[in-house]
């Protein structure tokens, strides 16, 4: 099953209402106008409907849009993959436990973000990367109820060690960032690649996403391979360099950062 992967779905101009602040997080906020376009047109293609939608809508961050989007699928009769970050739950723009629970009641798939959104998670040590799945997994688990088996990786840096740890932790499940439409086993855990949809994503992309089509998936993996080259070659210097790229300063306290 193709993966698309959004973030929180908000109003123009009104980008920090949910979800991180900031210019860096702003490029994965799109518009509800936005979001229900790309659902109308999703639904709209036969060949969709033939196959009953087999596309997952996955939501990454765990910000408070999280509860509209949840409606505005359960709408049309689906279901999306809610992935939080734990240690946000509950702060200013992210879900509530009760919302988290709610989403799960009503049959979306609750996973975990991590415990802190660290932006080069591959690159930590095992004991934290360890912690980082293990700790966020058990929050989770207290708040639905059951046990949480599906994790996606923040901050797109993805690893071998990273996926180790999530079979360790006890998920069965992982999603990348990472543009491929390939799934593979690392360790006992089945590992996912997904699309990311940006503000900017027309309707006409998602859906050829959502096809397979060679042009989007091609477009992006190129430059998640140049993003990749600058995350191994940069070391600590990438987050300081990608700071001053994005023009923003400190509105988010990232996991791996001070």
């Amino acid at each position: 099953m193709i993966a698309l992967t959004y973030h929180d779905v908000v109003s123009e101009g009104a980008e920090g209402s949910s979800g991180f602040p900031g210019v860096d997080a702003a490029r994965y906020k799109i518009t509800p106008v936005r979001f229900r376009a790309h659902l109308a047109a999703l639904l709209r293609a036969a060949w969709l409907r033939a196959c009953g939608l087999p596309v997952a809508m996955t939501f990454d961050d765990g910000g408070s849009s999280g509860m509209w989007a949840g409606d505005e699928l359960e709408r049309h009769g689906l279901r999306g993959y809610f992935f939080i970050t734990t240690n946000y739950i509950g702060s200013s723009g992210f879900l509530t436990a009760d919302q988290i629970r709610q989403l799960a009641a009503r049959g979306h798939v609750i996973g975990s973000h991590s415990r802190s959104h660290p932006l080069r998670m591959g690159h930590a040590s095992r004991s934290r990367i360890l912690e980082e799945w293990s700790t966020s997994r058990d929050v989770l688990a207290q708040i639905i109820g059951r046990a949480v088996t599906i994790g996606s990786v923040p901050g797109g840096d993805f690893s071998r060690p990273v996926a180790l740890a999530a079979a360790e932790a006890g998920y069965r499940y992982l999603l990348t960032s990472e543009p491929t439409q390939h799934t593979w086993r690392i360790g006992g855990i089945t590992v996912s690649g997904r699309f990311t949809v940006h503000r900017w994503t027309s309707a006409a992309t998602v859906c050829a996403a959502a096809r397979g089509a060679w042009a989007p998936w091609s477009s992006q993996a190129l430059v998640w391979s140049l993003k990749k080259i600058g995350k191994c070659l940069g070391g600590e210097g990438y987050l300081r360099a990608r700071k001053v790229l994005l023009r923003h300063g400190n509105e988010v306290r990232w996991g791996d950062q001070p």
